[in-house]
């Protein structure tokens, strides 16, 4: 069986008192049953997940059916064995306390030292080959290296002696290899250091289960089964290094108190199974708006109008039409008819570009609604018949030329503004490593000069019998040395920057000390700068985010939890996405109040959940803010509409725009002539 963390894994026990008629989960692999669907998916993942290990050959990071897989191929090879040699390989192989390597060795030596000795082969003697029988073989390091010969003649009857080397020995193929014999060794035990063979398999070879006298002090038997000793009570167990697996994470005492996560709102116009097309159809049509020639809208603006059962609406026209252009620029031969149509697609003849895309692709489902769409009943048609037809028009531009054109100019300016923003750093550190360098230098040079002034002072001051050092301050002793070169170079330029402003350089008091113009100036100017070189930083860093959101290359999620869901940021949305582990549920959080609950219901103990953890962290500034936005704009939005509803009361008033109805009014101001 497939090993978990080098561990061995029990299955899950058949459920008690099944019903002939009750409906369950199978693990097909494992032959497993479960009556909770989350139990069921939760062993699935981990099956699935890459942390299981071949038993037999030793593989690792491989999903659970790929090393059972692994195991009956190896399996196979075993049975490659010859039988006569089964049973002194396992002789050697029971209590062995060596590593695996070397009992792979030593069984291969003692293995083929059986077949030699006592055989007929043919080796290389005075320029030629000829008949010997192997009477002994010569051993250095656990490894045959001469054999020791008796010479036959045409008649086998015997000649001399001799010593030949492996390599003047024709030998026969060995019927088994190292890794086939780790293959052998890992099947045949149940335990390592010692290795203890299973014990049917060494009573079936009448090979003693009893351990030798060296090794009772260290092992003991518990249900039949070699254990080790369990360690002293003042002994210290090795703790879990975390991270692990996340379904791997037990609670334990010390892990802090978390919040009940919260549950996402699915409150969708379009059917469920649609919302990842509507997702990312929005998400490509917004990110490349400016290659498509596409106004910008919001994902309620595309929801609301992918449900709405106009057919001519705006919205609808133009991002269908924006990608129809994009496929007709290009070069492909698949779009030839569109292209000598030589006509531009506009409100009238848009549906008859579509139809002609539809016969293209030759889809089933969506070409059986080319008749409503001719008709002039686009809107008619079903959501999900909609985005289905959307997601293929964005498949087919995702491999356009146009379309990967402008994918390698981003990733180029992504890698143009990275080399800027490290070029920056390394400045920054370069300039820090010499102002700390420089006043290093300074205070090294006040230190010596105030050493010395006190060393004449004392020599100077010393009176009568009593010893008596006149006092001086070190204050006073460093105020009256020469001030250094970077200490010049800043007086005079505050002394420029006093006489262009027209400061008169007199001597002020602040905070009860006299200052000069001169050093007045040089403490405001210090001020100022440590007022604004933080915030230049921040500001440079927030640039060059923003540049890089500008150059998309693709949308990744945020991360997954310990169940798999994945966790989808769109910016320009403002809410968080959360995708089943299946695909087949979505919803979405849109509160700074349910990402802090989120936040504190991540465990990071456990691999996925630590990294989704982190990355919220990163982005929590701008979320938290979008949020803020988000709850602004639709608290305006229900005021608009009263108002409008109020406003529509009233006999004479003019009736208002509702702000509902906003997708209906979208007008594409990018749109090529």
């Amino acid at each position: 069986m497939p090993l978990l963390k080098r561990k061995s894994f029990s299955l899950v026990e058949p459920p008690q008192d099944l019903e002939p008629h009750e409906l369950v989960y199978q693990v097909r692999f494992t032959k497993e049953i479960f009556r909770n669907y989350h139990e069921y998916l939760n062993r699935v993942n981990l099956y699935r997940n890459r942390v299981w290990m071949c038993k037999s050959t030793g593989k690792t990071n491989l999903t659970y059916e790929e090393a059972l897989v692994s195991e009956k191929h190896a399996l196979e090879k075993l049975q490659e064995l010859p039988k006569e040699l089964v049973a002194p390989a396992l002789r050697i192989i029971q209590f062995s306390m060596l590593s695996l390597k070397d009992l792979a060795d030593t069984i291969a030596t003692n293995l083929e030292e059986r077949l030699y000795v006592g055989s007929e082969y043919y080796g290389r003697k005075d320029s030629g080959v000829h008949l010997c029988k192997i009477l002994k073989v010569v051993k250095a390091d656990n490894k045959i290296t001469k054999y020791e010969v008796v010479w036959l003649d045409k008649n086998k009857k015997t000649t001399e002696n001799g010593l030949l080397d492996g390599e003047n020995l024709v030998k026969k193929k060995l019927p088994f290899s190292r890794n086939i014999l780790k293959s052998f060794i890992r099947q045949s035990t149940y335990r390592s250091f010692p290795w203890v063979l299973h014990e049917k398999l060494a009573r079936k070879h009448d090979i003693s289960i009893d351990p030798p006298q060296e090794l009772r002090s260290k092992i003991s038997f518990q249900n039949g089964l070699v254990v080790c000793k369990k360690r002293k009570k003042n002994e210290r167990e090795e703790p879990i290094k975390y991270p692990v697996d996340d379904l791997l994470v037990q609670p334990s005492a010390d892990d802090p108190v978390f919040s009940d996560r919260p549950l996402p709102s699915r409150d969708f116009s379009v059917p469920m199974e649609c919302v990842g097309d509507l997702l990312m159809v929005w998400d490509f049509c917004t990110s490349f708006s400016r290659t498509l020639h596409l106004w910008p809208f919001s994902l309620e603006d595309f929801e609301n109008v992918v449900c709405h059962k106009e057919s001519n609406l705006a919205l609808i026209v133009e991002s269908h039409s924006a990608l129809l252009r994009l496929l007709i620029k290009d070069n492909r031969k698949h779009f030839w008819h569109m292209k000598n149509k030589k006509r531009k697609i506009t409100l009238v003849n848009w549906a008859e570009y579509l139809c002609d895309f539809l016969e293209i692709i030759k889809i089933p489902e969506l070409c059986s609604n080319m008749t409503t769409i001719k008709r002039g009943h686009y809107g008619l048609l079903d959501a999900n018949i909609k985005l289905r037809i959307l997601k293929e028009l964005v498949n087919q531009a995702f491999e356009t030329d146009v379309f990967r054109d402008k994918i390698d100019e981003h990733i180029n300016q992504r890698r143009a503004l990275g080399a800027t923003r490290r070029e920056e750093a390394l400045e920054a550190a370069r300039k820090e490593r010499e102002a700390k360098e420089q006043l290093k230098i300074q205070n090294g040079h006040t230190s010596e000069s105030a050493k010395s002034n006190m060393h004449e002072s004392s020599e100077n001051n010393y009176s009568g019998e009593n010893g008596e050092i006149a006092e001086k301050s070190i204050a006073e002793i460093i105020a009256s040395q020469p001030k250094n070169l970077l200490e010049n170079k800043h007086l005079d330029a505050s002394k420029k920057m006093a006489e262009r402003q027209n400061v008169d350089v007199e001597v002020q008091e602040v905070n009860g000390k006299q200052l000069s113009g001169k050093e007045l100036l040089k403490q405001m100017g210090d001020d100022k700068k440590e007022a604004t070189e933080p915030r230049s930083k921040d500001q440079r860093r927030e640039y060059f985010e923003r540049e890089m959101d500008k150059r998309v290359i693709r949308t990744n999620p945020l991360g997954k939890d310990r169940h798999y869901n994945r966790y989808w940021w769109f910016r320009r949305d403002g809410r968080i996405f959360v995708e089943s582990s299946d695909s087949k549920q979505w919803g979405y959080y849109s509160s700074k109040e349910e990402l802090d609950a989120l936040m504190g219901s991540l465990n990071c103990k456990g691999e996925r959940e630590r990294a989704l953890h982190k990355q919220l962290g990163k982005f929590y500034a701008k979320m938290s803010s979008e949020f803020e936005k988000r709850s602004k704009s639709f608290v305006g939005k229900i005021a608009s509409e009263e108002a409008v509803l109020r406003r529509s009361t009233r006999v004479r008033a003019t009736p208002g725009v509702n702000p509902a109805n906003a997708f209906l009014r979208y007008v594409n101001k990018w749109k090529q002539d």
